[in-house]
């Protein structure tokens, strides 16, 4: 975003959102021409979030005085997929890198973004999870090596 109005901060978590959801409709437009059936469908809902969503940054940049970033002819995807599961792995990437746009528009001073930012979090995390049901680390937080064990009860003892 150039020439807006709002804080430094949010400016640029606008645009760094903004572009985080221009590759994401550029991705999940590719995921859908390469997927069938339910995961079809899956990634169609996926595009047309990331798309809402991408629309609404766009406004909200215009209306605070910005100018809003247009999307790249194309971009270069880390996986081609020709497979059920490479579409899968590729739609989890862009949902975590999505999410990882949103943690600067988290940190702003403006609660209505920081708000909003929160949920869209949400929003990418239940995507990827409904696609690959496993749970990573936050962003910016250390990798889960094994699931905590539960700690050892004390059975209560029995008088007899």
């Amino acid at each position: 975003m150039r020439g807006g109005r709002g804080s430094a901060g949010a400016d640029q978590g606008l645009g760094t959102a903004l572009a985080a959801e221009h590759a994401a409709v550029y991705a999940y437009g590719i995921l859908g021409a390469r997927t069938t059936g339910r995961l079809r469908a899956a990634m169609t809902t996926a595009y047309n979030a990331h798309r809402a969503r991408r629309d609404q940054l766009r406004t909200m940049i215009i209306t605070a005085g910005g100018t809003p970033a247009e999307p790249k002819a194309v971009y270069e995807l880390p996986i081609t997929p020709s497979s059920p599961a490479q579409a899968v792995e590729l739609a989890v990437l862009v949902e975590r890198g999505v999410t990882g746009a949103y943690l600067e528009l988290a940190a702003t001073t403006d609660t209505t973004l920081r708000k909003m930012a929160a949920l869209v979090m949400q929003e990418c995390v239940t995507r990827s999870y409904s696609l690959r049901p496993e749970i990573d680390a936050f962003p910016g937080m250390p990798p889960r090596t094994a699931p905590p064990s539960p700690e050892p009860t004390a059975t209560p003892a029995t008088s007899q």
